[in-house]
């Protein structure tokens, strides 16, 4: 793996109950960032991280704040086993993975992105609350179908569903209104392809957030976001971020906009980024890029066994 490889981090889903608990014991540096969360955050998410259960660890407002920690103790992990900082050649990740990615190239601050995060997921909660509404993947249709099927559903049905995330790999997702997503599932299946319910508390990355991302602008004006050390792909646009206020603007746009994750490492392939080292919990954001990218080398980092395994 090259020396500068371009930084990607997992999003909501990657979850597990223990997750950096190995890093954690390694290395006491790695147990000052979680020490340092809960002081920050004002609740016990350590304990939350490691011992569960796991149905506190899957409420988004715990959740986000989670997988960024654990994806920054894994960057920090790196940095001590090979005694100097990592350099990257680009910094991206999937929805919330996107403040990871923004912290790990000096963008945000450490304790702002905590804050950030659990506040996003407090908001997007609260906008999935007011609004019943979910996600279902799509298999074996391309973009325009799915579009079409979406855009058929919501005018039959008066509602909102709409595309919300491109995968790659043929996997697109959709999110919207009970009625109207189910009504596209169908338009879907009947166009020859499958629709499979996500198991999630609201659309995401839809119309509907628009609640979530009037109140994260607050947030995000108030932040003391710095330029990117690198070029950070952001979600909504699938293009390189650096200025404090294109990455506030991506930001806010990525609550309403969709994932455009495929299209983010296409257009990382065609800037010549083909190495990748996901950081953090799972190999959710690894097992896409090889999907999309199958000539792209990619590693994983998110355990001490696979930072044993990482040349440094």
């Amino acid at each position: 793996m090259s020396a500068s490889p371009v930084l990607v981090f997992p999003g909501q889903g990657a979850q597990a109950v223990g997750m950096g608990k190995d890093l954690a014991d390694r290395y006491a540096e790695v147990r000052a960032l979680f020490a340092r969360a809960d002081e920050v955050l004002g609740f016990p998410l350590t304990k939350i991280v490691f011992e569960g259960p796991e149905e506190a660890l899957v409420d988004t407002a715990v959740q986000q704040p989670a997988l960024v920690l654990v994806s920054l103790a894994a960057l920090k992990a790196l940095e001590l086993k090979s005694g100097r900082p990592v350099t990257a050649a680009a910094a991206a990740g999937l929805s919330l993975g996107e403040y990871s990615a923004l912290a790990a190239v000096g963008a945000l601050p450490f304790d702002e992105a905590l804050k950030l995060v659990r506040r996003r997921g407090e908001l997007m909660k609260e906008a999935s609350a007011r609004t019943p509404s979910s996600m279902a993947v799509i298999l074996k249709l391309d973009e325009a179908a799915v579009r079409a099927a979406c855009e058929q559903a919501a005018r039959e049905t008066n509602q909102i569903v709409s595309p919300c995330n491109f995968n790659g790999g043929g996997q697109i997702v959709i999110g919207g209104q009970l009625e109207a997503l189910q009504r596209a599932g169908e338009l879907c299946k009947e166009a020859k392809g499958r629709a499979m319910p996500l198991k999630v508390a609201g659309a995401f990355h839809t119309a509907l957030m628009q609640p979530a991302a009037d109140g994260l602008k607050a947030a995000l004006d108030a932040a003391p976001i710095r330029r990117a050390q690198a070029p950070v792909y952001a979600n909504a646009l699938a293009r390189p971020v650096q200025e404090p206020d294109e990455i506030r603007a991506a930001l806010q746009k990525q609550l309403t906009s969709p994932v455009l994750w495929e299209q983010s490492v296409l257009a990382m392939g065609a800037a010549g980024l083909t190495t990748f080292l996901e950081l953090g919990a799972g190999k959710t954001v690894g097992n896409m890029i090889r999907k999309i990218a199958p000539d792209a080398q990619v590693a994983n980092l998110g355990t001490a066994a696979e930072l044993d395994a990482y040349p440094t």
